[in-house]
């Protein structure tokens, strides 16, 4: 497949995942990103597109212009989305073209090589059927001649774009006869297929305020855009998830924080809920295990179902037991990811802010030595915590090495972080370069991520385990 320019949308704070994909698993170029959205160029085929995990939509990107430009007169105003959104035919073609060519691809995938190759042929013999009934002269009448016009890849494409009530878009004069449109009889005269798109338009900023949109594309204060959905569902649609907890791209970007790499590595979720995170992480990474944890009856008959649904269950397991009393020798796990819950009650009577310390003290214990711990908390809770990490060290308290590359940068931020999207959507804290935390002393933080979960945000933090000595100069 040639290369094509798309871009994805995504939610707030998860720019920074879709870059670092993208570009690892399409091997993408020309990558850049602004608050919401990340354009790329690949020649990607369809499976690996539908394979981005942090995205919420894929489109084919057909324009990407500056701002529409002032004075905000309507008439002025229908001029310019003429001229610089609808523009010329020929963008047209040659998106429309290659967005037709991935439908085709699309169809061909569903259908496999086999039933693909049958069509073609069907449709060449039906072809030939037609052209030879026109050479006989069966008196064919005018009307069921144009309907016996060429495939969309031997005719040329309309001249206009048609939305879904049949209006034609209004285009420059030189491409629409006299008028903002052009009649039925006109088109039909082409003899052309016509392709028809439902348009939708979302405006922000200024003007949304001063424009009625009849035009669906992205307009706001900092660029204009105009694509075409390559797949009918939203990549953040799981087909194989039944029931839905945390949202698939928060809980897909948490796993990838776990380093999840080598084969036989062992993930622990000790808050597993309807098993989201272990889902989407088995999913991804495909040589490691899996164990989830919850004491609610109710939400591990959830996350059976879930994981019977998705065909996981030779490589999830799940537990019923306590967060604060792991059932699991110490140093066990090789990471650890959890979405602690947001509600003010932990258990039946219990506030979560006095069991969060003693929650994180227990998934230090199980983690082993250059773990990974990656939590999701509300930014009350994520301060709540950082109180235990906020207080200065002895001088000999502070991290010592943990005998591996990934604890000597231990003390710094993940150089992931360097391209930072916006500044308030991803946190870096390096604060175990300066001081080691006093109730959880082995866990160093690397990073904290701001993520929209819908009506709220959530902070994602990734901390790192490494040897810490105690002041009488023991490990503990």
């Amino acid at each position: 497949m040639k290369e094509l320019r798309y871009f994805c949308t995504a939610g707030k704070g998860m720019e920074q995942f879709l870059v670092q994909e993208v570009i690892s698993k399409l091997s993408a170029c020309d990558v850049e990103h602004i608050p919401g959205k990340v354009f790329f160029t690949t020649s990607a085929g369809l499976e690996r597109l539908r394979g981005l995990k942090s995205a919420e939509r894929l489109f084919l990107l057909l324009k990407k212009l500056p701002p529409l430009p002032a004075p905000w007169d309507s008439g002025k105003m229908t001029r310019v989305i003429q001229e610089k959104i609808i523009g010329e035919l020929g963008d047209w073609q040659q998106g429309l073209s290659a967005w037709l060519s991935l439908q085709q691809a699309a169809k061909e995938s569903r259908l496999g090589p086999a039933a693909s190759r049958r069509s073609r042929k069907r449709k060449r013999d039906e072809e030939t059927g037609k052209e030879e009934e026109e050479e006989e002269g069966d008196g064919s009448s005018p009307a069921k001649k144009q309907d016996l016009q060429g495939s969309p890849e031997e005719t040329p494409l309309p001249a206009q774009v048609v939305d879904s009530a049949g209006s034609v878009l209004p285009g420059r004069a030189d491409h629409v006869s006299e008028g903002p449109s052009c009649p039925a009889d006109v088109i039909s005269s082409r003899k052309q297929p016509l392709v028809s798109f439902r348009v939708c338009c979302r405006c922000s900023g200024i003007l949304a305020r001063k424009f009625s949109p009849q035009v669906n594309v992205h307009l706001s204060d900092a660029h204009c855009i105009l694509g075409f959905p390559v797949f009918r569902l939203p990549l953040a649609h799981r087909p194989y998830i039944r029931t839905t907890g945390l949202r698939s791209t928060t809980a897909w970007a948490m796993a990838s924080l776990a380093a999840i790499k080598q084969d036989g590595c062992f993930v622990l979720d000790p808050m597993c809920g309807v098993g989201t995170i272990l889902i989407e992480a088995a999913k991804e990474w495909q040589n490691a295990f899996f164990l989830g944890i919850d004491i609610n009856e109710s939400q591990l008959k959830k996350a059976r179902e879930n994981i019977q649904f998705s065909d996981l269950t030779s490589r999830i397991e799940l537990m019923k037991a306590s967060v604060t009393e792991i059932p699991l020798p110490a140093a066990s796990v090789d990471a650890v990811i959890c979405d602690i819950p947001f509600g003010r009650k932990f258990g039946c009577k219990t506030d979560v802010r006095i069991m969060l310390p003693a929650i994180v003290k227990e998934m230090e214990r199980v983690l082993r030595v250059g773990g990974t711990l990656v939590l999701l908390l509300s930014p009350q809770l994520s301060a709540f915590l950082g109180k235990s990490f906020s207080r200065e060290p002895q001088q000999n308290q502070r991290p010592a090495a943990c005998g591996s590359e990934e604890a000597g940068e231990a003390g710094r931020a993940s150089p992931r972080l360097v391209d930072q999207v916006t500044a308030d959507r991803v946190l870096v804290s390096a604060e175990g370069s300066s001081s080691a935390p006093m109730d959880f002393p082995s866990l160093v933080r690397m990073g904290t991520y701001r993520v929209s979960l819908g009506v709220t945000d959530g902070l994602v933090q990734e901390y790192k385990k490494g040897l810490c000595k105690r002041g009488d100069g023991n490990l503990l």
